[in-house]
């Protein structure tokens, strides 16, 4: 079985819910964080639109290293550029996958700050983490949603704002 094909189709699934999520943040509470040590809305939404960034990267490099890379976000002012942005990432992130090799899956990917090693794993794993960090911080902005009482789409079903009771 060829893994590429597999991760191309979870890439295409997830980005439909991601796209829903985006789409439903209001441009006006791109300010708002539920706490102080939380991101605010656009941090937390140019994150999640960002990380289909990571499978080239990945895809093309050994490591990335924190300490002589320091990580600097795009200013994304509304929804709108927002969608942009991530249908741009997006649209890399596929490019770059379909050209890959499956061997190229199996080489050994660094993440780090200097001396200090967060991880060391294949690259078949650095995209699933990819994959894993976009739901993640999707769930975490359904929750800023839903405490600005904004309706929160699906993901994989109905979510209480599509049901009626």
């Amino acid at each position: 079985m060829k893994l590429i094909p597999i991760l191309l189709k979870e890439m295409e699934l997830e980005a439909q819910t991601t796209r829903k999520m985006l789409s439903r943040i209001p441009s006006d509470h791109y300010d708002w964080r539920p706490h102080p040590k939380s991101m605010t809305v656009q941090q937390l939404a140019t994150h999640i639109a960002e990380l289909p960034s990571w499978i080239p990267m990945t895809l093309t490099t050994d490591e990335l290293d924190f300490a002589s890379n320091p990580y600097k976000s795009e200013v994304i002012a509304d929804t709108p550029a927002l969608l942009e942005y991530f249908e741009k990432t997006l649209s890399e992130a596929k490019e770059s996958l379909q050209g890959a090799l499956e061997e190229q899956l199996d080489d050994l990917w660094t993440l780090r700050n200097g001396e200090e090693i967060y991880s060391n794993t294949s690259k078949a794993e650095v995209i699933r983490m990819t994959y894993c960090q976009i739901v993640h911080h999707r769930a975490q902005m359904g929750v800023f949603l839903r405490l600005l009482d904004v309706p929160i789409p699906g993901s994989y079903g109905p979510s209480a704002d599509d049901m009626s009771f």
